[in-house]
């Protein structure tokens, strides 16, 4: 967090980027007692502000900056202190592990100078007019090290960029990383794994860590077990045959350069031989029992079996039962599923088997969901709205709505019984998180009788099974209108409802441009049930043929006439049609 920075522009030779991976940067040397209070954790520098370029007397500004990469153009880098004349000091202390060979970018205007330990590496103290870029080799002995940035701004314009990094070349780096210390190891008799831990490595340039593992008796390989960028690693791979195997840790670097070898650290594994797996499973559907039978061979040194199921051949296998038999009848199994069955044999010491062969089986589902309750059907200005509660049963896949009228019923010979029954046929299937229905159709007062089936995955139903459903029975609204169309229109109009049901469109045929009785266009008309007359909407060309009417809303049924209009202002008879809108989910 750079408290101070006011950058606008980055200067355009400031490309380093400041490098922190594997610990990062440095601390500060000597500080004025004024900035003693200020403390920073490395690798962040300690950033102090002068108001003078000789770093005389007590810092006008102390804090924390994580990178050097500053642009104050002509402008002064903090308030309270001068655009002209000042310097600012930047220190951090690290531990560069092992050293080696470092590179040092420095770009600034006006002046800067590099300390590594006091002593100067870069040296571009001068009052410039633009910036100047020094790079510089070195080489850094191993352990902590401090470094420190001056810069100095006379005058005009201030910027300064500066970066440290390894040089990671293996022309050029061959410093080996420093041996990874504290290592540890723990074995888990439970899962067979051993879990190695050591202290993280200092070095800047660390590539990861090379884990090596030997049998007591034998020497480390050329190959490592494992390779890893963090301090720690779970060895997944052990023999579990009582054997004593023993570990090391290597460091290795970006140059290729790797690390002496940790203390060995052993451990002991146990002792995991499994049984045979089980052999010639078998499943049986057993309906009386309401489940599956999975049967296979006894196997020698097994005290339990456990049972693994999958929902399909392609499913993935879960553990369902654990049994000290050599059969299991799974009674958790849903009607028309198919399942695929492993089975594996355990013995005294918890050693598990490899699993069986795969085996499959199917329960048979001949069980209809409950028939559907609560169905209500609301008369509309559209129709019917069909409401009914939700269906209870676990593998509930839709529902059917039906609809048609009561006629009379009829015995198996044929003769009348004198009954009213429900003659329907399917309007639609919907889903089985649905529980309403929109029936559309032109509400004239007639009745209609509903009834809704629910079905399963399998396909059962109540009235699929038996021809018989919970009904209902309703009258529609009368929205007709009071007046009649007549008859002897030269035209024919047809009424839809548009895309999205926010609309109706008004089709009409039977004149053409250049008939007399059209010469003065067309007009629209629609029916308005309060004032009991047709009212026109429209007044359109010699050339339509369609009109939209816009002001149609949704969940209402609209009844239109259209007339040609001769030049006189005569009318023609009308010709009428109407349309259901639905209503808006």
């Amino acid at each position: 967090m750079n408290l101070a920075r006011r950058t606008n522009v980055t200067t355009s030779a400031a490309t380093a980027v400041v490098l922190a991976t594997a610990g990062g940067l440095l601390t500060a040397v000597a500080a004025a007692p004024a900035s003693a209070a200020t403390s920073c954790n490395s690798p962040v520098y300690k950033r102090q502000f002068f108001s003078n370029a000789t770093f005389s007397g007590t810092p006008k500004k102390t804090d924390c900056d994580a990178s050097i990469a500053e642009n104050w153009r002509a402008n002064a880098p903090a308030p309270g202190l001068p655009k002209d004349m000042f310097g600012v000091r930047w220190t951090v202390t690290r531990d560069f592990g092992s050293g080696g060979p470092f590179a040092l970018t420095a770009i600034a205007q006006d002046g800067i100078r590099v300390y590594i330990d006091g002593q100067r590496k870069v040296d571009l103290w001068k009052n410039v007019s633009s910036t100047r870029t020094q790079k510089v080799n070195v080489t850094i002995p191993s352990g902590k090290h401090t470094l420190r940035v001056d810069y100095a701004n006379w005058t005009g314009n201030a910027n300064v960029n500066f970066a440290y990094a390894p040089r990671t070349s293996a022309a050029v780096d061959r410093v080996k990383p420093l041996t990874p210390t504290g290592p540890s190891v723990s074995y888990n008799k439970a899962t067979g794994r051993a879990k190695l831990t050591w202290a993280k490595n200092k070095e800047m340039d660390l590539a990861g860590y090379r884990i090596y593992r030997r049998l007591n008796g034998t020497s480390f390989g050329s190959t490592p077990l494992a390779t890893t960028a963090s301090p720690s690693y779970t060895d997944t791979n052990l023999p579990l045959t009582g054997a004593s195997y023993f570990y090391e840790v290597r460091a290795y670097d970006k140059a290729g350069n790797e690390s002496g070898g940790t203390t060995d650290k052993s451990v002991v594994t146990v002792d995991r031989t499994a049984p045979a797996a089980p052999q010639g499973p078998t499943v049986v559907n057993e309906s009386e029992l309401n489940g599956l039978r999975l049967s296979w061979s006894s196997v020698e040194g097994a005290v339990s079996y456990r049972v693994y199921r999958a929902v399909g051949p392609q499913g993935r296998l879960f553990e369902v039962a654990r049994t000290n038999k050599a059969s299991y009848l799974d009674t958790s199994v849903v009607e028309g599923v198919s399942y695929r069955y492993r089975v594996s044999a355990v013995d005294a010491a918890g050693n598990e088997s490899a699993r069986s062969v795969a085996v499959d089986g199917k329960h048979d589902d001949h069980t209809a969901p409950p028939a559907v309750t609560g169905l209500k059907a609301t008369p509309t200005e559209y129709g019917f709205k069909l409401s009914w509660d939700a269906n209870r049963a676990s593998d509930l896949a839709r529902y059917a709505v039906y609809a048609g009228e009561l006629v009379d019923g009829k015995d198996s010979t044929g003769a009348p019984t004198g009954e009213k029954v429900c003659s329907a046929g399917l309007l639609k299937y919907v889903n089985a998180d649905t529980t309403s229905y929109s029936y559309l159709t032109r509400p004239n007062g007639e009745q209609a009788c509903f009834f809704v089936d629910a079905l399963d995955n399998a396909w059962n139903s109540v009235h699929t099974e038996t021809g018989a459903a919970p009904t209902v029975v309703a009258t529609e609204l009368n929205t007709t209108p009071t007046v009649a169309t007549p008859p002897g229109s030269p035209l024919h109009v047809t009424a839809v409802p548009t895309e999205g049901n926010r609309a109706n469109q008004v089709f009409w045929t039977g004149l053409d441009a250049n008939s007399p009785q059209a010469a003065g266009g067309y007009r629209v008309y629609r029916w308005n049930a309060a004032t009991s007359t047709y009212e026109r909407i429209a007044t359109l060309g010699k050339t339509a043929i369609v009109y939209v009417d816009t002001a149609s809303k949704p969940g209402t049924t609209s009844y239109y006439w259209v007339k040609a209009v001769a030049t006189d202002g005569t009318e023609s008879l009308p010709a009428g049609d109407w349309a259901v809108n639905a209503p808006l989910n």
